[in-house]
């Protein structure tokens, strides 16, 4: 693709906030006086960013990924090159953001049906992301795929991540098994110097890895290496990727939140969660896209749910993400959303132009319930009810607001990143909390530690024995 300042401007993404304002929703609504009175706030939490992008120290660096990675983008292009050569079979093994926005990626911009394509058809290896130790579904990859044929993309900064390096630990093991030098199946992503997976590299005599940075924490890391390498196997351009990154990061610069769509789109997630909207629904009209909301559960869920201020005043702020699909769950949740309690935002996700159009053929006339369908496409029939279920969410009066990628591409999904990213930034400088730390991770993570016999978890350990369940409570 030739990227023209008149094609940017083509597939830029919009955002229309008009059903998340009182010009439809009357009283429930959020009135122009109202944003106003919020200017002040945005423009604070823009100046935050602004100022500290780039900044380590404060885990921003996620800002500038779209600009410093010309050597390391040329190193993943090379690397993708040749796994595709060597491998039937490429697996991601991480967690959390390592595994969310590899699957995201491939789901947005490859074939929905992947790596049910003959060879031929495919532009990489079959791909898989293992995000979890349910031991049936390691067991279960493992009967589709040949580990003598695979490469294994072990990712965790620290290397101390108990499920990754589980999963490392037993594919390890089977490819030593098998015969194969155990090095040549296996791609690191991590920190550049530390961790257990650096050690495991020199012992192992140098498995080939990428770096995720000191400022890059793993639910803003999709545009690092832990999302590029995995995008570059699979065929996708991740240089355009990030051009497309950089573009929303320039249309987000200014601090008027009325040209910014990431920091109007903050702002008015923040007065509705001040307004009780506790819950925000994330809906895309797109099978593409369906994973983006998962992508965003963790980006917004574990950035925003905090219980202290910057400031430490006790706080317990943020808004439940829940995920839905457009139109599948139009038969499954938008009752509650339409008639249910006042307490969501609902952000669709629509597309404006999809890779395929599917003409509906015409038929069954003497049926009008059926008849009316011929000579439309699938692609109106979709973004009709895109749009029917938008007006009536809006008259039910509940807030909703809709996002647009003109087309689905590599472009428009860095910009789509990269907007949630800065508007989860703003976010959470609004709320005046850490939008980087996870403490209420950590606490899960140092109890698993302790049950599992971790050296140093003694204390914790005895805690948790004498924390057994009553039987008087047990039915």
């Amino acid at each position: 693709m030739r990227l023209t300042e008149e094609t940017r401007k083509t597939l830029r993404i919009r955002v229309d906030y008009t059903n998340m304002t009182d010009k439809y929703l009357g009283e429930k609504g959020i009135s122009q006086k109202t944003l106003d009175t919020h200017k002040a706030i945005a423009r604070k939490a823009h100046a935050y960013v602004s100022e500290n992008r780039g900044k380590d120290e404060l885990f921003m660096g996620w800002t500038e990924l779209p600009y410093n990675q010309d050597e390391v983008v040329a190193d993943i292009l090379a690397t993708a090159k040749e796994i595709r050569r060597k491998f039937e079979y490429f697996v991601v093994l991480g967690i959390g953001g390592s595994a969310l926005g590899p699957s995201m990626a491939f789901s947005a911009l490859c074939h929905l049906h992947y790596n049910d394509l003959p060879k031929s058809k495919r532009r990489g290896p079959k791909f898989f992301v293992e995000d979890n130790v349910d031991p049936v579904r390691m067991k279960e990859l493992l009967d589709v795929i040949d580990v003598k044929k695979t490469c294994f993309n072990v990712i965790s900064k620290s290397g101390a991540t108990s499920e990754t390096m589980t999963q490392y630990l037993v594919v390890a093991d089977l490819l030593k098994k098998a015969g194969c030098n155990v090095k040549e199946h296996l791609v690191f992503t991590t920190d550049q110097s530390r961790g257990n997976l650096v050690k495991i590299s020199k012992e192992l005599g140098g498995v080939k890895s990428f770096v995720l940075g000191d400022g890059v924490g793993g639910r803003f890391s999709e545009l690092s290496p832990v999302g590029l390498l995995p995008a570059a196997v699979c065929g996708i351009d991740i240089k355009l990727l990030l051009k497309g990154a950089a573009y929303m990061d320039k249309l987000c610069r200014t601090p008027d939140f009325k040209k910014n769509p990431a920091l109007v789109s903050a702002t008015l997630q923040f007065i509705a969660m001040k307004e009780g909207k506790n819950i925000g629904v994330m809906m895309p009209y797109s099978d593409n896209l369906r994973y983006v909301s998962d992508w965003y559960a963790q980006l917004w869920a574990e950035s925003l749910g905090k219980n202290v201020t910057l400031s430490g005043e006790a706080c317990n702020v943020g808004q439940t993400p829940v995920k839905a699909l457009g139109v599948t769950d139009q038969h499954s949740q938008v009752q509650l959303y339409t008639e249910g309690p006042f307490d969501k935002v609902v952000t669709f996700l629509s597309v404006g132009s999809y890779k395929e159009k599917s003409p509906i053929p015409h038929g069954c006339e003497n049926i009008p319930d059926v008849g009316f369908l011929g000579g439309h496409t699938m692609e109106e029939l979709i973004q009709a009810e895109n749009k029917a279920t938008a007006f009536a969410l809006t008259k039910a009066g509940r807030m909703n607001y809709t996002v647009t990628l003109p087309e689905v591409n590599e472009f428009t999904i860095g910009e789509l990143l990269y907007y949630f990213e800065l508007q989860t930034a703003y976010a959470g400088a609004m709320l005046n909390i850490d939008t980087y730390n996870q403490p209420g991770v950590e606490a899960g993570k140092k109890a698993t530690f302790a049950l599992l016999g971790k050296p140093g978890y003694e204390s914790q350990r005895a805690a948790l024995d004498g924390a057994s369940p009553d039987p008087n409570y047990i039915v």
